[in-house]
């Protein structure tokens, strides 16, 4: 492997000592920064991700709480909790895990919560100011990912960046991150014709299309910058990215594992933006 590892489990740690601190210093002012995780139903990969961001508050001394409604609970129910976090000056930050069941109105239930306590910035009022370039909360992955790149001391400016990939969790606001840092910023997706050929073209290749190894190595320029910010099962079950890793990291100039590049990220970025809504407050 020629490419740098951007290691974001490392990263991420470093983060937590910083926020630690932080944590500590609102102490000084009788202020806990405390986060409320609601789940609704059983799915799996929803029950590991809120335990990890229970771990992530607990490590640098965040309040938290989880609140679980059944599978079948109604658009009220949810609502109705969620009204009650927002009165709630205990709570900071509050965090709706998804994907919702099906008959829940995701849109109607972020639309509920407090923007001041939108720290997974998809209200509404949130995603516009991240379009407008003054963010209070910075989506989770995609600032993660601009950690990443600062820590490596490397600038989007003056650079062709290319994602693949257009949700509203990660592609369109990781757009708008790379063009706020003056990247020349092209988004690609199912329906892009030339998306090898664009692909070649990108300095920084971010890649959230979630299909494993999608990304070969005849699609990167060398030298280039591929963040991963794909979590699959390869055929053999096991962990891999959106992008072939070993060949890409023999073209790569950096590049991020999966696991432990982009994924440790956003939750340290969730704990910071939940330390953010606390420090509004002084």
């Amino acid at each position: 492997m020629s490419a740098i590892l951007l290691d974001g489990k490392a990263l991420a740690a470093q983060k937590s000592l910083e926020l630690s601190a932080r944590v500590a210093a609102l102490a000084q002012h009788g202020i806990v920064p405390g986060l409320a995780v609601v789940l609704v139903g059983d799915n799996p990969a929803s029950k590991v991700y809120v335990r990890n961001k229970k771990l992530a508050c607990a490590k640098i001394g965040v309040y938290s709480e989880q609140h679980t409604l059944p599978a079948n609970a109604t658009q009220e129910d949810l609502l109705a909790l969620i009204a009650q976090l927002n009165k709630r000056t205990k709570i900071h930050g509050i965090l709706v895990q998804l994907p919702l069941p099906a008959h829940l109105d995701e849109k109607a239930v972020i639309a509920a919560i407090n923007p001041k306590k939108d720290v997974d910035a998809f209200h509404l009022e949130n995603i516009g100011s991240v379009m407008r370039g003054d963010a209070r909360f910075k989506p989770c992955t995609p600032a993660g990912v601009m950690e990443l790149l600062a820590s490596a001391k490397i600038s989007a400016e003056g650079k062709e960046c290319v994602v693949i990939g257009r949700s509203n969790i990660v592609g369109k606001p990781m757009a708008m991150l790379l063009l706020d840092a003056n990247g020349t910023v092209t988004v690609c997706h199912s329906k892009t014709a030339t998306l090898a050929e664009t692909c070649r073209r990108a300095d920084i290749l971010v890649c959230a299309i979630g299909r494993a190894k999608f990304v070969t190595a005849d699609m990167i320029k060398p030298g280039a910058v591929v963040i991963d910010v794909g979590m699959n099962r390869d055929e053999d079950g096991k962990l891999c990215g959106d992008v072939d890793f070993a060949p890409v990291a023999e073209i790569a100039g950096y590049i991020t594992p999966v696991p432990g590049g982009v994924g440790p990220m956003t939750i340290a970025m969730l704990m910071d933006n939940t330390v953010c809504s606390a420090e509004a407050l002084l």
